[in-house]
């Protein structure tokens, strides 16, 4: 992995780490100020740690997915086929939370919420109503670079709609009703609509944001599960819509785009499709021919002879169907506890 950063000197650095079943290895940090720009020179530069890893050690390389580094990705793998390359997942996870943050109605429930949450942190008298109501925590407020923060802060006030609407509907709150502010926050805190709205898209992102959080964790390696979430995302919006085209399309059609411009790869695919504790689940499952063919298009490049292809093919029926070491007792139990790759 390379992890494109800028120091307080606001040099482009590039720290390189080896993900693998085994944990996370820092490798070393290069000040790329002189070649960052240029596609050949950052592929270069990639070279050269493949080479000292080893290239059969390097299955994938992640890298920012700025073009320049798009471009020597390309590069890259032109020079090592048996190599894979994509963006960062949780860089383009990120961008799909931004963008479905941009729809309108989005925006608008958002606002709304941060009318509401301001005002409870912006006067003393609601403050302190709120902290001593039993069982209170404080509301996450929206970070200004963080997307999923948006939708946690939904999240977030959603659950606290009893004590808001209690300290709405207190008399001591009769005394901001005579500002513009207070009626708005008690107009938006008693709108049964606002609320529904909240929890319907907090569902929505919960998929999304939870695969944000694997593919963001360091304690393993996250991509045996971002074809799956990204799969159940989609599932999970056409489902609270009830798959309602008009409803689900505007939030399906965002995710698919930055997923199939951006991310989506033959290795994803593989992932998902040797992760057993995906293959297993027949009734969720995804049926689409991609799965299959990311899988042979996998095989495909792996450097070893015709004939073992032709058996590694012969051997995903075996996994597939349960059959031979597939089917003991102990695969199958541990088929969904133990991590691909362990």
């Amino acid at each position: 992995m390379g992890d494109g950063w800028r120091d307080t000197r606001q040099r482009p650095l590039i720290n390189f780490l080896v993900y693998c079943p085994k944990g996370v290895t820092f490798i070393k940090s290069v000040d790329a100020s002189d070649i960052y720009t240029n596609a050949e020179n950052l592929c270069n530069l990639f070279a050269e740690i493949v080479e000292l890893i080893g290239p059969a050690n390097v299955i994938h390389l992640v890298t920012d997915n700025a073009p320049n580094y798009k471009a020597s990705g390309r590069l890259l793998v032109e020079r090592y086929p048996t190599l894979h390359w994509s963006p960062c997942a949780a860089h383009c996870i990120n961008l799909i939370l931004e963008d479905i943050g941009k729809l309108p109605d989005v925006e608008e429930l958002a606002n709304r919420a941060s009318r509401v949450t301001i005002f409870a942190y912006n006067h003393k008298w609601s403050l302190n109503y709120l902290r001593k109501r039993v069982g209170w925590r404080e509301i996450i407020r929206p970070g200004e670079t963080r997307f999923a923060t948006t939708f946690i802060a939904l999240q977030s006030l959603y659950q606290r709609r009893d004590d808001l609407q209690a300290m709405v509907i207190d008399q001591d709150f009769k005394q901001f009703l005579k500002t513009q502010k207070g009626k708005t926050v008690k107009q938006v805190v008693l709108d049964e609509f606002f609320w529904n709205s909240c929890l319907i898209i907090v569902r929505m992102m919960a998929p999304i944001i939870r695969l944000l959080r694997v593919c963001d964790a360091d304690e393993k390696p996250s991509l045996a599960y971002v074809y799956e979430g990204m799969y159940r995302a989609k599932l999970g919006i056409k489902k609270l819509c009830k798959n309602k085209k008009e409803l689900y399309k505007p939030y399906t059609t965002l995710i698919s785009g930055r997923w199939d411009r951006m991310l989506r790869h033959d290795l994803h695919a593989a992932a998902y499709y040797l992760n057993p504790a995906f293959m297993y689940e027949q009734d969720t499952f995804s049926t689409k021919s991609e799965v299959m063919r990311g899988m042979l298009n996998v095989i495909d490049k792996q450097n070893v002879s015709g004939s073992t292809k032709t058996k590694m093919v012969g051997q995903l029926n075996y996994y597939r169907e349960r059959e031979l070491g597939f089917s003991g007792s102990m695969a199958l139990m541990c088929s969904k506890t133990t991590r691909p790759g362990n």
